[in-house]
This record gives C-alpha cells, structure tokens and sequence, in this order.
C-alpha cells in the first residue's frame, strides 16, 4: 500500500486530485456557512475567491512543485476565471432553470471542470 501511494504522489494528476479534494472540502464548507446569511450567487463568488488563493498554494507548491514565480501568479487568476465562468453557467443552469439544490450544484461543476482547471494549470506552472 506504501508503495502505491509513493507511486500516485509521483503522478502530478493524483497531487492535483488530492490537493483539489482538499480546496474542494474547505471551500464547500465555507459556502454552505455562507448560504445562512447570503445567497448563492454571493456565497459562490466569497469561497471562489478564497479557494483561487489556497489552490494557488497548493498547486504551486504541492503539484507542481513550481519556481514560476511572478509568471504563475499573473497568469494564474485566468485559470480560475475561465473555471468561474463555466461554473457559474453550470450553477444558473442546474440551479435556476433545472431546480436542482443549491447545495450540490457546486460539487458537480467543480467535477465538471476538472480538466480544464489542471490543463490551464499545468500549462502555468510547467517550464517549458
């Protein structure tokens, strides 16, 4: 089992996973604190922000383990402005037009969007 974990961490997707499970866990978290006193709309956009800041962290540091500097910090708000628009489609779909729950449209585009967020994010952080 030892083994296999040490083979996954080798794999920056696995980091890039683990790391997002993590963002994914603490910013849900928030949100849903947030719908008490405010609506989704709002409580999307606060955790947004708060997550751009602690996966920026992470990716930098944890799955990429980047030297970009200046570069990645520039570069990287585009990444999650890209994410934060195609979830926001997928939350006023789902949300408004759908009926789905307010609490899970969240956790569904972030699965969604999964792939664009790690190919932007790769693309920052990797030398080339």
């Amino acid at each position: 089992m030892t083994n296999l974990l040490k083979r996954l961490h080798e794999f920056s997707f696995a980091r890039f996973l683990a790391s997002g499970a993590f963002n994914t866990l603490a910013t849900y978290a928030l949100y849903l604190m947030l719908l008490n006193i405010i609506n989704y709309k709002a409580s999307y956009t606060i955790t947004y922000i708060f997550g751009i800041f602690l996966s920026y962290f992470l990716n930098r540091h944890f799955v990429f383990k980047s030297t970009t500097g200046s570069r990645s910090i520039l570069l990287y708000p585009l990444v999650y402005l890209a994410q934060y628009l195609a979830s926001m489609g997928i939350l006023w779909l789902w949300i408004d037009h759908l009926h789905f729950n307010e609490k899970v449209a969240p956790l569904i585009a972030v699965i969604i969007t999964i792939p664009l967020t790690y190919l932007l994010s790769k693309a920052i952080f990797t030398k080339k």
